[in-house]
């Protein structure tokens, strides 16, 4: 029976070339769109789920509240004091309890010298905890050493070729600081669906030298900068857990002056170790992690995709369905029953599925390299590394012949063998509805992806082009030493007696990057010394900061660097910062005492607010003042003319100041666009499966207007003998189908609209959907289906016809 289907397969593929083609080749590219995205939304589902204790595993966050009870700050990173305090306070609920601690070192082995980003200080239990495999050395103690260093096996490769690394030396810079670390394990490079790469893991005891001592670090509560990993006894409940919390806290943390329990201002979570890439986008994560809204909108384009593929299918099987009508009838007279026919369409529709599949696997495969590329991935088609991936194919081989052979077959199977053989048999104007209602469903999609893709295009330029309230052009950024801390005054001077650089300054962090740093604030409102309740971040900067990002004082005076006091005794507030405080405005502000932390004074300026974060993140309270310490970025603002020598000179510079230490020099306008790159990714992949999904429609269109033009030949031909015109002949053909596009974006819209806005709340600023984006949604789908139908049209139209009545 098989070998029979697989037969009338062939024989209608030959009978049939163009139209088979156009259904082969539309299932094949909606399968490979399907293929790509599903490997894509597996890896993503896949993150850390390769450790062998991942469902025991979590990551404790810690949350900071306003007075109201609103969050106003959450890292993904806790206190040092935590980790241990957990493990004592629930010993008999959690087995181990481990940090790990990211900064950026210089590299040295010999004469070679690295900048490495990924590197970590861990406690010694990492590899209980987590399932990173150990080359060489021994995992219960390689960073119970003072020295212990754990390296990657790709480091090992980078840094001593085929040698050896075991207890091979190397030298960590770390700031100012050089430690020595001792080569005690090599592991195997960590997998890239991980929430974090790490490259080197080094002994904790020089985080602990650096807080000064064990006991000074399990005193401090303020130094947020560890990512802190539970592994809970088998059979515990992370809830009960968190439900102690609160009261966790309290034992530890001390209550305010004013008698406030600690959990009132700040919390703890526990996040599952294999929800962490999916659902945790917190103010501090080790690397960005992606979003569960965007695989579910990769899966739902993916299904989009396949089922305009089995649209096509459909209308173009029942639209031919009178050159089958015939075979049907006989088959019937010589005993078929429906069941049968049903089983022969069914069968035919999945030999034409299985092609389509080999088809959609060639161009999946050709494809892979620039979808990897453009999603950071390293996936792969390896069946044999991936054996779900198959299982995978083959369930879309069953739901693709379901949906798009169904409707056909029982369509096709429902023939009356009288009325066909006759000749009197006509498709009903209940299935010529369902095809028009499919050819809707079509283009409705197409038009809400083309939507989609105008928004995040129009969101894109709104962040990239916003007025952030500085200027963002040309200021280059260099990390601070130092030798440029204590000597910032000398080299601001001689590095702008060049050209091409206009003024520079220093500061703890610069726009573009997340504000983090925050403490205790209080300010004399209405007569009194008030504790201020909503947080105020803060940032550390040079006496030439606002003026080198051109910002706005609006009220008081910058910082004086004649005047001895402001290093110590001044602050500069943004406008959201006195609106939080209370104030009546930035002029109320002027003179007024303020305490923030252990510093004293009063506020002498107020700077007009600008976006220091992204167009996510709301405008924050800030804070500015003069330190002594806590300086670790330079801001170079550069000429546009003297922009490439200038670049030059700081290098010379850098290399006569910090030979040892590898220069990398970024810009602000970068950094500012690096964080809409997740929105960039949406755009491209929305732009490129609409494009998939507009070209699978056309085709479909295409061999509808084709079918439809070859049934009407004879009465074309009639109309042309009686004087119409060939722009007549393509006005009656198309206005049919452009009719079921218009119907199409009308269902689209507000969809699109509803969808659009939705995403569009994932950030504090953005654009409106606007008429225009639906305006032009509309006209370039129009304008596409128009094409593609008086292509066909106006082919038909030029057709002599003297040949069309000699083929009647």
């Amino acid at each position: 029976m098989i070998k029979n289907y697989f037969k009338i397969f062939f024989r209608n593929l030959r009978k049939q070339p163009t139209y088979s083609l156009i259904n082969i080749f539309g299932l094949a590219v909606g399968m490979a769109s399907s293929i790509l995205i599903f490997m894509f939304v597996q890896h993503e589902r896949s993150y850390d789920q390769y450790h062998e204790k991942a469902d025991r595993i979590f990551r404790v966050s810690r949350a900071w509240y306003n007075q109201d009870g609103a969050i106003s700050l959450h890292l993904g990173h806790a206190a040092p004091p935590f980790a241990p305090l957990l493990k004592s306070d629930f010993e008999d609920q959690i087995e181990e309890a481990v940090r790990v601690m990211n900064t950026t070192v210089i590299m040295r082995d010999e004469e070679k010298v690295f900048k490495e980003e990924r590197f970590f200080f861990a406690d010694p239990e990492l590899f209980k905890v987590f399932t990173w495999k150990l080359l060489k050395g021994n995992p219960a103690d390689a960073l119970s050493f003072p020295d212990g260093l754990v390296i990657s096996a790709s480091m090992a490769k980078k840094y001593f070729g085929d040698k050896d690394p075991m207890g091979r030396a190397l030298e960590l810079r770390i700031g100012s600081e050089l430690y020595n670390g001792q080569v005690r394990g090599v592991m195997e490079d960590i997998p890239d669906n991980s929430h974090f790469q790490a490259d080197f893991f080094a002994s904790m005891e020089p985080v602990v030298d650096f807080y000064g001592g064990y006991e000074a670090m399990m005193a401090n509560f303020g130094s947020n900068n560890f990512a802190t990993y539970l592994l809970l006894e088998e059979g515990v409940d992370p809830d009960e857990i968190g439900g102690q919390l609160p009261d966790f806290i309290d034992r530890h943390i001390a209550a305010s002056g004013q008698g406030i329990p600690a959990s009132k201002g700040t919390q703890l979570f526990l996040w599952p170790l294999t929800d962490i890439h999916l659902y945790s986008n917190l103010d501090s994560e080790l690397e960005p992690n992606s979003n569960i809204e965007y695989v579910y909108i990769y899966g739902a384009i993916a299904l989009f995709i396949l089922l305009i593929a089995c649209i096509n299918f459909m209308n173009l099987a029942t639209a031919r369905s009178a050159k089958r009508a015939m075979e049907v009838g006989l088959r019937k007279v010589m005993g078929a029953d429906r069941q049968l026919l049903v089983k022969q369409f069914m069968g035919e529709t999945i030999f034409m599925t299985v092609a389509a599949l080999v088809i959609a696997m060639l161009l999946a495969w050709f494809a892979l390299p620039y979808f990897n590329n453009f999603t950071g991935k390293d996936l792969s088609l390896n069946l044999i590394d991936h054996p779900e991936y198959l299982a995978g194919f083959v369930g879309m081989v069953i739901l693709v012949g379901l949906i798009a052979g169904s409707y056909p077959s029982l369509f096709l199977s429902g023939f009356q063998p009288a009325s066909v053989l006759k000749g009197t048999y006509k498709i009903g104007s209940i299935h010529e509805k369902l095809r028009s209602f499919l050819v809707v469903g079509q283009f409705a999609i197409s038009i809400g992806l083309i939507v989609a893709v105008l928004v995040v295009i129009n969101q894109l330029e709104y962040m990239k082009n916003k007025d952030l309230g500085f200027e963002k052009k040309e200021i280059a950024i260099l990390p601070a030493f130092e030798e440029f801390s204590n000597n910032i005054s000398f080299l601001r001077e001689r590095w702008m007696q060049h050209p091409g650089i206009e003024d520079v300054a220093l500061a703890s962090r610069i726009p573009s990057g997340r504000l983090l740093d925050s403490q205790g604030t209080q300010a004399e409102v209405d007569g009194e010394m008030t504790s201020i309740n909503t947080r105020i971040a803060d940032v550390h900067i040079s006496h030439s900061f606002f003026q080198a990002f051109g910002m706005e004082i609006i009220e008081g005076r910058d910082f004086d660097i004649l005047l001895a006091s402001d290093s110590s005794e001044s602050f500069i507030l943004n406008e959201s910062a006195v609106r939080a405080i209370g104030w009546a405005s930035p002029e109320a502000a002027i003179d007024k005492p303020f305490i923030y932390g252990n510093r004293r004074g009063q506020v002498v300026g107020v700077v007009k607010d600008f976006h220091f974060e992204s167009l996510h993140q709301p405008i924050s309270p800030m804070v500015f003042m003069i330190p002594d310490t806590r300086i670790n970025q330079v801001a170079i603002k550069l000429s546009p003319t003297g922009r490439e020598e200038a670049l030059a000179y700081l290098r010379d510079e850098w290399l006569a100041t910090r030979p040892d230490y590898p220069l990398e020099i970024s810009f602000v306008a970068d950094k500012f666009d690096e964080q809409y790159e997740a929105e960039e990714k949406v755009g491209a992949i929305f732009g490129f499966f609409a494009g998939l999904a507009i070209l699978i429609s056309v085709l479909g269109l295409f061999g509808l207007s084709a079918y439809a033009t070859e049934q009407r030949l004879k009465e074309i031909g009639i109309r042309k003998v009686l004087g119409a015109s060939s722009l007549n002949i393509v006005s009656l053909l198309g206005k049919d189908f452009l009719k079921l596009v218009i119907i199409g974006f009308i269902i689209a819209v507000p969809l699109a609209w509803i969808g659009m806005s939705k995403w569009l709340e994932n950030f504090a600023y953005s654009i409106t959907v606007s008429w225009m984006i639906i305006a032009i949604s509309g006209c370039l789908a129009v304008l596409i289906a128009a094409a593609t139908v008086s292509s066909q049209s106006y082919r038909a139209a030029l057709v002599n016809p003297v040949e069309t009545f000699k083929k009647e």
